[in-house]
Order: C-alpha cells, then sequence, then structure tokens
C-alpha cells in the first residue's frame, strides 16, 4: 500500500483549500432560509444544501488535515470568503451576499436559488475539471458525488423558478 498522504501533488492540495470557502460560503446562504424565505420549498431546499455542504467541508477538512496541512478555523474564512474569493467559480461577491441578507420572502426565495445555482455550477465545473485532471481517487470520488448531488439541486432550483 504506498504513504497515499505524502503523495498530494500541489494543485490537488489547493483545490481542496479553495473549496471550503466555496463550501461555508453555501452553508452562510442557507442559514438566511429558515428566517427570511418564504416557500417550504426553499426552506427544506436550504436545510439539505447546509447538511450537504457541511459534510463535503468536514471531507475536506479530514483531508487537508491527513496531508499535514492547516485546516483554518471556521469564523477566519468569514472575511476571505467575500474578499478575494469572489473569482472562484460560483462564489457570490460581499455586495451579492448582502442583497440576499436584505431580502425576504418571495425575493429572498428567488435570489437565493438564482445565488445558490451559480454556486453549484462553479462546484459543478470545478468537479468536473478534478475527474478528468485529478490523480487523487478520494478526491475524485468526492468530485463526482458533487457534481451528481448539485446538478439534481440545480434542476430541483431551475423548476422551482420557473426555469424548465
Amino acid at each position: 500500500m504506498g504513504s497515499s498522504a505524502c503523495t498530494v501533488n500541489p494543485p490537488v492540495l489547493r483545490g481542496s483549500a479553495r473549496r471550503r470557502p466555496h463550501h461555508r460560503q453555501a452553508v452562510e446562504m442557507a442559514d438566511l432560509a429558515p428566517d427570511r424565505a418564504r416557500s417550504a420549498e426553499v426552506k427544506k431546499l436550504a436545510a439539505e444544501i447546509k447538511a450537504a455542504q457541511a459534510a463535503e467541508i468536514e471531507k475536506l477538512s479530514g483531508r487537508l488535515t491527513s496531508w499535514g496541512e492547516t485546516v483554518p478555523a471556521e469564523g477566519a474564512m468569514d472575511h476571505s470568503m467575500h474578499g478575494g474569493m469572489e473569482g472562484m467559480d460560483g462564489m457570490m461577491s460581499a455586495e451579492e451576499m448582502t442583497e440576499l441578507e436584505s431580502a425576504s420572502g418571495q425575493a429572498f426565495d428567488t435570489a437565493f436559488m438564482e445565488m445558490i445555482i451559480k454556486q453549484h455550477e462553479g462546484a459543478v465545473e470545478t468537479a468536473k475539471t478534478e475527474q478528468s485532471a485529478g490523480a487523487h481517487t478520494p478526491a475524485r470520488k468526492m468530485a463526482a458525488d458533487i457534481i451528481d448531488s448539485q446538478s439534481a439541486e440545480i434542476e430541483q432550483m431551475k423548476k422551482l423558478l420557473g426555469k424548465k
């Protein structure tokens, strides 16, 4: 069996570290739904997204730890994720997050789903890159899971928005 923890290449390491803020932002967005969403379907979807994203954060954190990398504290993500990560596929800008935080009712439902669709589309593209170029089997497996689950959620949200 080899020492797989020692053979991680820098792109895999960077990719795992960069996906954590992406997942954290989705959790932050989902946390807004219980008090702001109008639709029970949106509230349910947000809870499911939060659970899935939290599980992915745990996997990524575990992977980083197993590779001997420091896992940033939960609160350490909050500022960086709004300030330099919006270039990452699907990351919301600080302005978009403020817009979502200020919305309620149907306006929240629409903005939430549109933003989560954008977020998920970015994650799916990143996961497809991992699938085609990645050499680390657990990362490729997680990428396949992300493609499947987030593509299904995108379709569900598009239907709720009347776009399909």
